[in-house]
């Protein structure tokens, strides 16, 4: 076995960079504040929105819009790794939440919008870039008022679950306060 001692950790050869461009995310939100939350979720799927900054960071994209189902897709890299060489949690959890919070979306008018209370997961399989196509879908359990509730699921390349959530959104936003 090689002793860390041995290795050289920080050589070029191990060196990877990875550059993340984005268009300043408040003339977007100005714009998708205006548009009722469906058609912000097509303009963004389609194109005529840009994504939010985080999602272009992580790399997901959102792939399917329906009212109240949301699917974002992730091609899985390297850079997304924790040390023993498995995605980390948090880019599912990152996945699950942007997945369930625009499934609420899908069904409110403009001006509204949701927050994310809670978010409960439970991990059931590791990712890695050997998953294959990650995807996260998340789907409305009930609509309300002044909560709203969702169910999400984070599956591989295969098609197995990896991961599966819930969690609670406070609604804010044109008559929802």
């Amino acid at each position: 076995m090689t002793q860390p001692d041995q290795l050289d950790l920080f050589s070029p050869a191990h060196r990877r960079e990875r550059v993340v461009d984005w268009l300043a995310p408040a003339p977007v939100a100005k714009v998708a504040m205006g548009l009722s939350g469906m058609d912000a979720m097509l303009g963004i799927r389609d194109g005529r929105l840009p994504p939010p900054p985080f999602a272009k960071l992580i790399g997901f994209v959102m792939a399917v819009v329906e009212p109240g189902r949301i699917v974002m897709e992730l091609e899985p890299r390297e850079d997304l790794e924790n040390t023993i060489g498995l995605l980390h949690g948090a880019t599912a959890a990152a996945l699950i939440d942007t997945a369930m919070g625009c499934a609420i979306s899908t069904r409110l008018e403009a001006g509204q919008s949701s927050v994310t209370l809670d978010l409960k997961m439970t991990f059931l399989r590791p990712l890695s870039v050997r998953s294959g196509l990650i995807s996260a879908e998340g789907k409305i359990i009930k609509l309300g008022r002044q909560t709203s509730y969702t169910e999400g699921f984070v599956r591989d390349g295969k098609g197995a679950l990896a991961v599966h959530a819930t969690a609670t959104f406070s609604m804010i936003g044109n008559n929802l306060t």
